[in-house]
């Protein structure tokens, strides 16, 4: 059954040192035409990953600028998980045979989450492939107008897997890609193009201080007086931590002091991530300065927060990324980020200013040296680095968009 995620109250009004005065009048402007307007989000889990860390921040400021808007999560077990994770990598363009029996788990658990969800809502944002199959399976009785944000690369689907989804995503009213080339060849009647954005009030990406930090990360066994390499992500094998230590093993060549951290999250839709965590653990070996650590060793927002702010060199070598929000926080703390050249981390990290792309594990091994040898110019482009992030990346203007979508739709005739 679909079930509430409650949220902590949030005001517009805090982030006004941090964006201006102007750009809170320009949400509050917008929000005057949609007040009462009920909104729910529904996507597959209340938290691990940055589609929860987004709502976390953005249904409440929501609710702040006079909407109704709420968060709804759909249930499932391991068998629906494992299919909607496969699906995932297919949509990314993974190889992944297509069975009747995949087809019909997505069916059942659908059909079962669309006859709880309950209300009347101007309008349902669904998040994702995971509940995607709601609308078709709900219909239109309790939603003015339907719209589907996908997060994910989808710009080179496996198409078996994409042609048994279009069907259900097709019918919303609009879809929100985070950049125009992932909707492919499907059709809507409106698509937007939304970034991703973080919230810098959140427990993640508020100040803390040196001290701080370097408590924090040492209580994991961090030297904080040597090097420290960090990627924080799922452990996926779209986010190639296995390269990432392969490009560490190279970097410790050079610097033998070393160390690595790859920090993840284990979430409720991503069975396969306790694989992939075992894989990665069994290939970092018995080198004692690799650090594997997640949730469930006590990592939560303000210990990745410390880890971002501690570490020497944050990269994040993803093979295919939607967008890539660890890149956004750690840019948004000054640290420069060597990220892969794909999906929408290029909208982030550009190149040589805030960052560096790479294509291979030996580019990705040299930029670390470069930013190791080079502190001054890591720190001038840190400052350039977050400098881009609140221009584009903060949720002030996530919320905007939101509301200028809702603005668009208002006034269109309802779908039949």
């Amino acid at each position: 059954m679909l079930r509430k995620v409650e949220v902590r109250a949030k005001s517009l009004e805090d982030y006004r040192t941090i964006v201006g005065g102007e750009v809170i009048a320009e949400i509050r402007g917008l929000a005057e035409s949609l007040k009462g307007a009920r909104v729910v989000h529904i996507n597959s889990t209340p938290y691990g990953g940055g589609v929860a860390e987004i709502l976390s921040a953005l249904v409440p400021l929501m609710c702040d600028t006079g909407l109704e808007a709420e968060w709804q999560v759909i249930s499932g077990d391991s068998e629906f998980f494992s299919v909607t994770k496969a699906f995932h990598n297919a949509l990314q363009g993974a190889d992944i045979p297509l069975t009747d029996e995949m087809k019909s788990i997505y069916n059942r658990y659908s059909m079962l989450n669309a006859e709880t969800f309950e209300g009347e809502y101007d309008f349902v944002v669904v998040h994702d492939p995971q509940p995607a199959g709601l609308l078709h399976f709900h219909g239109r009785e309790g939603g003015r107008k339907w719209i589907w944000r996908c997060h994910i690369d989808t710009s080179t689907t496996f198409r078996p897997v994409w042609e048994f989804l279009r069907p259900y995503i097709e019918e919303y009213d609009a879809a929100i890609f985070t950049m125009r080339d992932y909707a492919g060849d499907a059709h809507f009647e409106k698509l937007a193009v939304i970034p991703p954005s973080l919230d810098p009030l959140s427990p993640k990406n508020s100040p803390l201080s040196e001290d701080e930090c370097e408590k924090i990360v040492a209580g994991f066994g961090v030297d904080t007086k040597r090097p420290l390499l960090l990627q924080v992500s799922r452990f996926d094998p779209w986010k190639d931590p296995l390269g990432v230590i392969d490009a560490y093993r190279i970097v410790k060549k050079e610097f033998p002091d070393a160390q690595l951290a790859l920090v993840g999250s284990m979430a409720l839709d991503d069975p396969e991530g306790w694989y992939y965590l075992d894989k990665t653990s069994r290939y970092a070996g018995d080198d004692f300065d690799i650090y594997i650590l997640h949730n469930f060793h006590g990592v939560h927002d303000v210990e990745v927060n410390a880890f971002q702010r501690d570490a020497d060199v944050v990269i994040q070598k993803s093979i295919r990324e939607g967008f890539a929000l660890v890149v956004t926080e750690a840019l948004w703390k000054r640290k420069p980020v060597v990220g892969g050249n794909v999906g929408g981390i290029p909208l982030q990290v550009i190149d040589g200013k805030t960052g560096f792309l790479v294509d291979s594990i030996e580019e990705c091994a040299e930029k670390i040296l470069y930013l190791l040898e080079h502190p001054e110019e890591s720190k001038r482009m840190g400052e350039r680095a977050r400098e881009h992030v609140r221009g584009n990346f903060l949720i002030t203007r996530h919320l905007k968009d939101y509301l200028k979508l809702f603005i668009s739709m208002t006034n269109e005739p309802m779908s039949q």
